[in-house]
């Protein structure tokens, strides 16, 4: 819906209301008055003895706190009773002044175009501050807040109206201009089409005849695999519950693939599954491989291998970026943004660790800036703290890239930074936040400002996060571990594609897409294979929260 039509539109249900409000008001003057900093639609109506409702029926395209000098409609008797001059209201305030009749439709329309004309132009003086957006039919919280990366409180906070939900033809601010990310014209738009039906397979490993004999706690004692199963499944019927609230009709045939290969041939000789829009699974490799060669619609491999790189087939869609992104990831951000300071690299002796550390060099030797540049290695397994202590720099920024995965190293190195002189301090980069900085007390970790590369990110406080967790636990008795949140990210970033009644290549090519803690990014398709990579880059702070940085 375009800015002219939402011009007409609010024209004619201003000039219902108004007309409405004329032939029971037995022919009361109305005229415009100014709105002055500092006044919501509640101070006004006080001070004109009105209720506030009935102040916001004669403007019903304007909030309850509207914006300085918006032109809004108000009762002259009104004034006259009070006072032109009187409770802060002043003459050159008013702008027009004339009695409208139910039958002047004439001075109503003037009046109309007057406020109109106004409207845009306030609305061109916030473009240059906010990225706005029009309401349309179907948008939601939800919806908004993936598509603009922003939380409804960010949203309610810019617009306070927003607290009554949203309304047809809004025009609201996202977010200041300085804050845009820079993403927003390679964001995936969500799109429902109308009476759109989808038919999806889930292919899992719940493995039911084998575990039939077993109690449920020795199954989830016993069985780290029938907990991820269990969880990427009741992530993803969390998902398909979501869109059926919005109006999608959704199929689903659930399959048990059994143990490792064991039911897969059987599966697919009874069953039809090109019939679907798209199987969600299976888990092992081969079973992904062997489905490629025999299907011809989307299969969606829902988790991380190592093997999923020896993926080819042009109906896989790898939902989690491969470990080379996260350092592709890091080693752009750095050519980006190391430009100055002390660099030091500490890696293990293996092939990868030298590779790179060569690689950091290679990118970095460019920026005349950066004051020096090292590479420390390992001795006897571990890195001695004399290493550190000979190359950082007092009262210099220092930064730390970690280029090795190896337990005793990444432990002795960052026992050894926390233990510096006070003059002494470094910020620690890493590819990934791997098992190896799990095991590390996070405190520690927070005092060296870790930064490191992530496929998932979420704001714990935020409005979706908390509502997910709320309904999770409602429906499932627990808490959603990372793998039921991982199932409801990619099976409603699957579906939610699809109902917008484009194949899933067409929407690819569109944009990326943020969901709860995931981030889908399939633009770039030049070997014609749908791999995300969608990753972030996060930072401990002193409080143990995390920030994005990009």
């Amino acid at each position: 819906m375009g800015i002219k039509y939402m011009k007409h539109l609010k024209f004619f249900i201003f000039l219902c209301i108004l007309t409405f409000s004329v032939s029971c008001g037995q022919q009361r003057k109305y005229i415009q008055y100014k709105v002055k900093k500092g006044e919501t639609m509640r101070v006004i109506a006080k001070k004109l003895d009105m209720k506030t409702r009935d102040l916001l029926r004669l403007n019903p395209d304007v909030g309850r706190k509207p914006e300085v000098n918006t032109l809004i409609i108000v009762p002259s008797k009104q004034l006259k009773n009070k006072g032109v001059n009187k409770d802060g209201f002043k003459e050159d305030e008013v702008i027009v002044s004339n009695t409208l009749n139910s039958d002047d439709e004439e001075l109503k329309a003037a009046l109309i175009a007057e406020k109109e004309k106004q409207k845009e132009l306030l609305i061109l003086e916030l473009e240059k501050e906010f990225k706005l957006h029009e309401v349309k039919k179907g948008d939601t919280f939800y919806g908004l807040t993936r598509f603009y990366n922003v939380t409804q409180e960010d949203l309610i906070a810019l617009n306070p109206e927003l607290i009554e939900g949203l309304k047809l033809s809004q025009i609201i601010k996202i977010m200041p201009l300085e804050a845009s990310v820079g993403e927003e014209s390679f964001l995936y738009r969500d799109e429902i089409e109308e009476g759109i039906a989808l038919k999806i397979a889930i292919l899992l490993p719940f493995r039911a005849i084998e575990l039939d004999t077993l109690s449920g706690e020795e199954i989830f004692e016993n069985s780290r695999l029938a907990n991820i199963v269990t969880d990427l499944y009741f992530g993803a019927t969390m998902a398909i519950d979501s869109l059926r609230e919005q109006g999608v009709e959704i199929e689903v045939d659930v399959f048990d693939t059994g143990r490792n290969s064991t039911e897969i041939n059987k599966i697919l000789s009874e069953n039809n599954l090109d019939e679907n829009d798209a199987v969600i699974g299976p888990l092992y490799s081969e079973e992904v491989r062997f489905l490629a060669d025999k299907l011809n619609v989307p299969i969606v491999f829902p988790i991380y291998s190592p093997k999923q790189v020896a993926f080819t087939g042009k109906k896989i869609v790898k939902t989690a970026p491969n470990k080379q992104l996260f350092k592709d990831k890091l080693f752009a951000y750095m050519q980006d943004t190391f430009m100055d300071g002390n660099i030091i690299v500490v890696g293990d002796g293996k092939v990868d660790s030298q590779n790179d550390a060569a690689k950091i060099r290679e990118i970095l030797q460019s920026n005349d800036s950066i004051n020096s540049f090292h590479i420390i290695m390992a001795e006897d397994g571990y890195i001695k703290t004399e290493k550190f202590t000979e190359v950082l720099q007092p009262n210099m920024k220092n930064t730390v890239v970690m280029a090795t995965n190896d337990n005793i190293i990444v432990a002795s190195a960052i026992n050894s930074l926390i233990s510096l002189p006070e003059e002494t301090t470094a910020t620690v980069y890493a590819f990934d936040q791997i098992s190896v900085f799990n095991q590390i007390d996070n405190l520690k970790l927070a005092q060296l400002g870790f930064t490191f590369v992530s496929d998932v990110y979420v704001k714990e406080d935020s409005f979706e996060a908390n509502a997910f967790n709320f309904k999770y636990k409602a429906k499932n008795g627990t808490l959603p571990s990372s793998y039921a949140t991982k199932g409801f990210d990619v099976t409603y970033d699957i579906l939610m594609r699809l109902a917008s009644g484009n194949d899933l290549d067409t929407t690819f090519k569109e944009g990326l897409s943020y969901r709860l803690e995931s981030k889908f990014d399939y633009t770039d398709n030049t070997l014609k294979i749908s791999e995300n990579k969608g990753l972030f880059i996060l930072k401990y702070n002193v409080d143990l929260t995390l920030t994005r940085i990009e």
